[in-house]
């Protein structure tokens, strides 16, 4: 494909590892100058940058090391954001708070940075990274569900307030991905109920207990 994005800077937070980085390398390959990101050190890449972008101290480091580099973005993508076990006896206000910095602050930092530079010059992507928990949350982790429908909702807000500077923001939900940890814990499951160990037997199981659609399968981190 042709994304015509010769030319434009993009950066991706957490792209350090798994579904980020193939993200990162995607963009790469259609011309981007990407500027990948890693929260607690930066990945071994040409162009790097690290920060806790779930502090407000480690967002200003990335911007900083950005303007350093001489570089303005055009494409920002928030990938990073993850979760933990917990329910709902366990999550106490604390658990809340973590999980909307993560998820929520991460990316309102990032694009708060970045907006205006992409203002003055026109053009501009957001890209939010969210997941189908928005749509259809479970019980379990209930703070993180909660966290990534407030980016979506954040997203809309965004769009709306950006109308008509050539700037677009959007919020992708795929389902389940195929990264190391789901394919490791289904892997697991499977094994325990006696359901196979092949790949196919696997994605069987996550379609019939977890994850039922059309397609009959999950996404790859190269379809995100």
């Amino acid at each position: 494909m042709n994304l015509e994005l010769e030319g434009r800077t993009a950066l991706v937070s957490g792209s350090d590892r798994r579904t980020g980085e193939v993200i990162a390398d995607t963009l790469a390959r259609e011309g981007a100058r990407v500027i990948y990101h890693g929260n607690g050190s930066a990945p071994p890449r040409g162009l790097a940058v690290c920060g806790d972008v779930a502090t407000e101290a480690g967002c200003d480091q990335v911007l900083s090391e950005i303007a350093a580099l001489g570089l303005s973005v055009d494409i920002l993508v928030n990938n990073y954001g993850t979760t933990d076990n917990h329910g709902w006896d366990e999550a106490d206000s604390s658990k809340w708070l973590e999980m909307y910095q993560i998820n929520v602050l991460s990316a309102v930092r990032l694009a708060r940075g970045c907006v205006n530079g992409m203002r003055a010059r026109g053009w501009g992507r957001v890209i939010n990274l969210g997941t189908v928990g928005t749509f259809r949350p479970a019980a379990a982790r209930p703070a993180y569900y909660s966290a990534k429908s407030a980016l979506a909702t954040m997203g809309t807000s965004l769009a709306q307030e950006l109308a008509g500077t050539g700037i677009t923001v959007n919020t992708v939900s795929p389902g389940y991905v195929r990264t190391e940890q789901v394919e490791a814990g289904y892997r697991r499951l499977a094994q325990k109920l006696g359901r196979g160990e092949s790949w196919e037997d696997v994605v069987k199981l996550i379609v019939e207990r977890d994850f039922p659609n059309p397609c009959g399968r999950i996404a790859e981190r190269e379809e995100v």
